[in-house]
């Protein structure tokens, strides 16, 4: 009795306990080498965390993708246009250094919290939204309920509509119940790193992916038990929420450009953007026939010229 008391009970107990002091050192350290950037909002109760960049100039708001925070836009795109424009790039709420809400995983409460943000730090401006990927929904969703606030958007390879089935980890599963997912978070710090880089060269392929990504995206964030928990949450409702608000897409009068990577391993575009551009009023499709899923790295320029030209109030070219 006493032996299966050790081998169902105390040991993994003790496993348990390992594994969730090692989360907290790895979180200890990954946040001392990828501290807070910048600005803190509060908005309805829960703090948002910002980069900003620029003094003067059009507002631009910049929205990351699943598994990923600001810091993804802050070397890549921020600095095409800093020179001319108020830059923000904000944490999505569970991510980076902004508060995880009960129902955050909820498009319209990414979007509320981005807009609070918003308008605390530009009160009265409209923005140029960019969004990259899961970030491209949430873009639209703000589109969609405060368009008092949308100059324009800017989507880079970004996920739209209901894509049918599929498309979710085995580990995001997991990590997305409540129970199941605390414990199961704690090991991820463990397992989690070693498994980036691959998962990096997919996300690009076909494009190389840049020197020292990992360290300038602080991609390592990611595998904080919390934050791993609320971008599973993220993902595992995407589909939902996506079939919720793509019907009122035709409400979108805006200018919209999306830039999407033929060759994209991560999406379907043409589940995606093929579907969107025949319901947005203002929309232009940059093809792009040797990128994948991270455009805004090789074609950052062209990203760059066509946010600045948006902001500027003139139409891309």
């Amino acid at each position: 009795m006493k032996i299966l008391f050790m081998v169902f009970i105390v040991v993994p107990a003790g496993l348990f306990l390992i594994a969730s002091l090692y989360s907290l050192v790895y979180t200890a350290r990954v946040e001392k080498a990828h501290p807070a950037a910048s600005r803190f909002v509060e908005v309805d109760g829960a703090t948002v965390h910002l980069i900003d960049r620029g003094e003067t100039g059009p507002v631009v708001m910049m929205i990351h993708g699943a598994s990923a925070n600001a810091q993804e836009f802050a070397w890549t795109l921020a600095p095409r246009l800093e020179d001319s424009h108020r830059i923000f790039m904000v944490d999505r709420p569970g991510h980076g250094y902004s508060d995880t809400l009960p129902d955050s995983n909820e498009l319209g409460v990414q979007a509320a919290q981005i807009a609070g943000a918003l308008e605390a730090l530009a009160p009265g401006e409209r923005a140029v939204i960019v969004g990259h990927s899961f970030g491209g929904a949430v873009a639209l969703r703000l589109a969609l309920d405060r368009p008092d606030l949308v100059r324009a958007l800017v989507l880079l390879a970004p996920v739209s509509h209901d894509w049918g089935s599929g498309g979710t980890a085995w580990y995001n599963d997991i990590a997305a119940k409540p129970l199941t997912g605390f414990l199961f978070s704690q090991l991820v710090p463990i397992i989690g790193p070693a498994r980036l880089e691959a998962g990096i060269v997919e996300v690009f392929s076909p494009a190389p992916v840049p020197a020292d990504y990992m360290e300038k995206s602080a991609t390592r964030l990611l595998f904080r038990p919390k934050e791993f928990r609320a971008n599973a949450r993220d993902v595992n409702t995407l589909r939902a929420e996506l079939a919720a608000q793509s019907d009122q897409y035709d409400a979108l009068a805006m200018p919209i450009i999306v830039f999407s990577g033929a060759l994209d391993t991560v999406i379907k575009p043409q589940l995606h953007v093929g579907k969107l551009k025949h319901q947005a009023q203002n929309l232009e499709l940059v093809k792009l026939a040797n990128e994948g899923h991270m455009p805004h790295h090789r074609q950052g320029a062209a990203v760059a010229d066509t946010i600045s030209r948006l902001a500027s109030g003139g139409e891309a070219q």
